[in-house]
């Protein structure tokens, strides 16, 4: 069992967060513990962001909690109300991720059985905002993992992935059943992938050269996931037409292994070039001539002497049009990582981590 980050830093968020209340000899510490699971966040900012709404929602809770007793009691009856309106006030306020700690705090003070209600009141406001902080502080000492560095490292696990099946397709060597299962798969990939660099962008650089690098890097990571996402795209032509592309002519077959062969190799340079493992910036990518021979080939289609049925040509053109703008992502991101290199060229240390991190 592999324990990530965020686990560990709950761990020792509740930890913290019970030997402070128990420090300042306060009352049920649990709900300090509590506080502390709801704040651990992946990025200091996030968590920035995240202490700010939590501790405005207890503050929501502890002042309705506090009303509710004073005006009606705490009959079970009333605390679902207090629930209620709580909830409807941090909607209102745009905090519907903070709602749980509202309500937490609502309950946890409108459960008093007696004594002085408005002591009890402020320790366990006191108690939930230790969890909070307790929280955010373990945010700020164990720092987050480099988003970069995993984003870099799922797109090149992948693109090699894709091409492997790509080439595998394009020689009618493929699986049906599994190539189909395989690009389910890639689309969920797809999906963290771009969680990943929501959580990369989120990151903050407080050096006014660092953030103006950041803003470059995102736009290449940006188109970088662009063009994957183009890849798979081509992939599921090639899989969805499969059977149409093999009553092709052997020529124009031919000629998409090749273009498809080119353009994996292309891509995997670019990416090489943006690490910085090919020494040359300056290498860029040229239009092939595939492309232009690929599409005199589908309108020779209709001339051939055997006669091929319109349909087949009508599924080929959106696989040729697919290709083609596979091949102007390609060549987009590498215009990107060429800009980017000629002004920051010292500040790219990417590290591509193992596929299991």
């Amino acid at each position: 069992m592999k324990l990530g980050a965020r686990i560990l830093k709950t761990g020792i968020a509740i930890i913290l967060a019970i030997y402070v209340t128990q420090f300042f000899n306060m009352p049920s510490p649990v709900f300090a513990a509590i506080a502390a699971i709801f704040a651990i966040q992946p990025t200091i900012y996030r968590s920035y962001i995240t202490i700010l709404e939590q501790v405005q929602a207890n503050l929501v809770g502890a002042f309705a909690a506090v009303a509710f007793v004073l005006l009606f009691g705490n009959d079970p009856f009333i605390i679902g109300l207090a629930a209620v309106i709580v909830i409807s006030i941090n909607l209102k306020l745009n905090m519907k991720n903070s709602i749980s700690i509202a309500l937490v705090t609502l309950i946890a003070i409108m459960e008093s059985q007696g004594g002085s209600f408005l002591e009890f009141a402020l320790l366990r406001f006191l108690t939930i905002l230790i969890g909070i902080l307790s929280a955010f502080i373990v945010n700020l000492i164990f720092l987050p993992p480099k988003y970069e560095t995993k984003v870099f490292t799922r797109i090149s696990s992948l693109t090699e992935d894709m091409f492997q099946w790509i080439r595998i397709n394009t020689r009618h060597a493929s699986d049906h059943g599994q190539l189909k299962n395989e690009i389910i798969h890639f689309k969920e990939d797809i999906i963290k992938l771009e969680q990943l660099y929501i959580m990369y962008k989120e990151e903050r650089n407080y050096l006014k050269r660092e953030r103006l690098a950041k803003s470059r890097k995102l736009v290449v990571y940006r188109q970088m996931i662009s063009t994957v996402k183009r890849a798979l795209d081509t992939l599921k032509r090639l899989h969805r037409y499969e059977n149409e592309l093999q009553q092709m002519s052997e020529d124009f077959q031919q000629k998409i292994q090749e273009q498809m062969d080119l353009l994996t190799y292309q891509h995997q340079q670019v990416l090489l070039k943006y690490t910085g493992k090919i020494k040359s910036h300056n290498i860029t990518i040229e239009e092939s001539e595939n492309k232009q021979e690929l599409v005199n080939l589908l309108l020779k289609v209709p001339n051939e002497p055997k006669g091929e049925e319109p349909g087949i040509l009508y599924h080929m053109i959106p696989l040729v049009a697919s290709i083609i703008e596979y091949e102007e992502d390609i060549k987009h991101l590498d215009m990107l990582i060429t800009s980017f290199y000629s002004y920051h060229s010292e500040t790219n240390e990417v590290v591509i981590a193992d596929k299991d991190e």
